[in-house]
């Protein structure tokens, strides 16, 4: 039985439809049609708009709107749309239109036939099942969209299958993300018992605890913490997000992150008051991913896996904010409730813009070089001047700084701690003595990674041939950069703009607050940084003038060049040793691999210094006891090998064993 459906919310179900249809058509016609491309794309753009709309009308209305689709035999089509759901629906839809237009030039369908025409149809299911992972109201229907979701990335991830590396990170993402299945199925089915049914998202009974409750949230932490990439659960995402082609990592990070947040926030919010230790775990667990997943990144030798590790970072940075608020809940204090999530849900739309502009710029390096890794490249700044351009505005934002959008939602977050830290609770204290500094360290580690990245590939000399020929990108691969960057300056200049949007979600998850206050613009000088970021890009704009008046003026100054009047590439500093002391404070966690150059005898061959910094848990970890797990069960395959009678046994066998358990 279909009920009535509200406008806003019937636009978001046509334009999550018209999505999911857009790669449909150039799958059928022939794999290097270009009108098949450009048909793709314009149905994502179509689609999008449409949801746009929907959900400017949705905010005018004020109001959760809900509908029932239909009835199925273990579930309902219960969709709904409130203030949560709407602010995740954003970055849903502009990362997948505008990833869509910088495919059109990046990925076209004449150099990649075969991959080409997967990529689009995987890239609308993808984007149309999150967007069904936010509006489903039933757990049934929530499973379904994101088992749909994890497969359809495992495909997109899978796109250059011909190469080893790429076949091992999407197999390595999905066996990750269906061990978070395995949980998130056990999460809705506690969940279901102590509510009595699927619908979502429950409020647990008062008289929950104990148990159930741990239980219940250990479970979805680790189901959704699995697909976020908090640590130490990260396994899956520095392979897939560095192998993908660039704007599905940009889709990966800028999105699909995006919806295991909706989920640790949507877990955070099924008690009134919740434990004071859910949100102090979930604090800690996003200091240790801020800060170890920064480190990771400053050591990295490869762009695209640097931009990973700083996916890790930023997820980190949200966590914090989101176990700030559940403090807040558990004490009372509306004040922290409003700045942990308000700081948790911007910095999710700020991560949203200026991540997949970095992804984008990664993919214009790659597609002008055909290299990712920083050693191989050098002097882009001249030869790629707007792409370096998009970098630096992304790099910026990513870092913290003013007068870009990154600086607004860590103020939020810093403005939060410092008030918990001067709360009554010795909990709030600890927690909250504990990540500001963090956080402040976590934004020293993103300056000098991206200093890093600037200086090696950017700046200095070009250290190949293909860096001394590259050249910028097309302009449809231009517009998508040039659209998010203008994102990142007009969030960071006017952050109140979006008060409309974080509002409604923060009264979604703590409805008191739309009565008793406060409102996140009374506890935020929104006014005050606006000024302050106009200021700065005056002084900025005042500063490149005077730059450039000089060096036109007069020769370029050459830096210390160690007595060499004319110094050659190899004299440049490399990504390695530009961060070894960063990397030396931490290898205790880091653990770095160096192959030291063997020199002997008078005539020694040529021998190389290498190092490499292996993921703490997956390639120390994670990879080790399934080696072991491995050799131990070798004499369990002699179970593999046999008749098909054999193995209906087994089966037979289990069904039999599952009906006496359920009897």
């Amino acid at each position: 039985m279909v009920n009535a459906i509200p406008l806003p919310l019937g636009l978001v179900l046509v334009a999550t439809a018209t999505i999911a249809a857009s790669g449909l058509p150039g799958y059928v016609r022939s794999p290097v049609d270009a009108a098949s491309q450009r048909l793709a794309t314009a149905l994502n753009l179509l689609g999008s708009m449409l949801g746009a709309l929907g959900l400017v009308l949705f905010v005018r209305a004020g109001d959760a709107q809900t509908a029932m689709l239909g009835e199925l035999p273990i579930g309902r089509l219960a969709v709904s749309l409130d203030g949560l759901s709407a602010l995740f629906l954003v970055p849903m839809l502009v990362v997948s239109a505008l990833g869509s237009l910088y495919g059109c030039e990046y990925w076209h369908a004449a150099q990649v036939p075969g991959g080409g025409r997967r990529l689009r149809l995987c890239w609308g299911i993808m984007t149309a099942a999150m967007m069904g992972v936010v509006l489903a109201r039933d757990a049934i229907l929530f499973l379904v969209a994101w088992e749909a979701m994890a497969l359809a990335a495992f495909f997109l991830i899978a796109t250059g299958e011909e190469r080893p590396e790429v076949r091992r990170a999407a197999w390595v993402y999905l066996v990750a993300t269906h061990a978070g299945s395995l949980c998130l199925v056990a999460f809705f089915a506690l969940l279901a018992r102590a509510t009595g049914s699927f619908d979502l998202w429950p409020s647990l009974p008062g008289d929950a605890r104990g148990g159930l409750v741990t239980a219940v949230f250990a479970l979805g932490i680790a189901g959704f913490g699995l697909k976020a990439g908090l640590v130490p659960l990260h396994v899956w995402l520095p392979g897939a997000h560095a192998n993908a082609p660039s704007h599905v990592s940009a889709l990966l990070s800028g999105v699909l992150l995006k919806t295991g947040v909706y989920g640790i926030v949507r877990v955070c919010g099924l008690l009134p008051e919740p434990p004071v230790w859910w949100g102090g775990a979930l604090l800690g667990i996003g200091v240790l991913s801020a800060v170890l997943g920064m480190a990771l990144a400053v050591a990295q030798q490869d762009l695209k896996r640097l931009l990973a590790y700083s996916s890790i970072e930023n997820v980190g940075i949200i966590a914090i904010g989101v176990g700030l608020s559940a403090i807040g809940r558990s004490l009372g204090r509306a004040d922290l409730v409003a700045l942990g999530l308000g700081g948790a849900l911007l910095h999710v739309l700020n991560h949203s813009v200026f991540k997949p502009l970095l992804f984008l710029v990664a993919g214009s390096v790659l597609h002008a070089t055909g290299t990712r890794r920083l050693a191989s490249l050098g002097g882009l700044a001249r030869s790629m001047p707007r792409t370096f351009a998009a970098f630096a505005l992304g790099a910026v934002a990513i870092c913290g700084l003013p007068p870009l959008n990154g600086f607004a939602s860590e103020l939020l977050l810093y403005l939060g701690l410092l008030r918990a830290a001067g709360a009554d609770s010795p909990h709030a204290l600890a927690w909250a003595g504990a990540a500001a500094p963090a956080l402040a360290l976590t934004g020293a580690l993103a300056l000098a990674a991206f200093v890093k990245v600037a200086g090696i590939a950017f700046c200095g000399t070009a250290r190949t041939p293909q860096s001394v020929h590259a050249h910028d990108p097309g302009h449809t691969m231009l517009a998508a950069m040039a659209a998010f960057g203008l994102a990142c300056i007009g969030l960071g200049l006017a952050p109140a703009g979006v008060l409309p949007l974080l509002q409604p979600a923060i009264e979604a998850w703590q409805p008191a607050l739309a009565n008793t206050g406060p409102w996140l613009a009374d506890l935020v000088p929104f006014a005050r940084v606006s000024q302050m970021s106009v200021g700065l890009v005056l002084l900025v704009a005042l500063a490149a003038a005077l730059t450039l008046r000089r060096s036109r003026a007069g020769a370029p100054v050459v830096t210390w060049d160690c007595g060499y009047a004319r110094p050659t590439p190899r004299m440049q500093y490399v990504d390695s040793s530009f961060s070894e002391t960063l990397v030396g404070l931490f290898d205790w966690a880091l653990r770095t691999r160096r192959s030291l150059p063997q020199a002997s005898g008078l005539f020694p061959s040529e021998s190389r210094f290498e190092s490499e910094v292996p993921d703490a848990v997956l390639d120390r970890v994670v990879m080790p006891l399934l080696a072991s797990a491995d050799r131990r069960l070798l004499p369990v395959r002699a179970l593999q090998r046999g008749p098909v009678q054999a193995y209906l046994l087994y089966v037979f066998l289990i069904v039999v064993v599952l009906l006496t358990v359920a009897r």
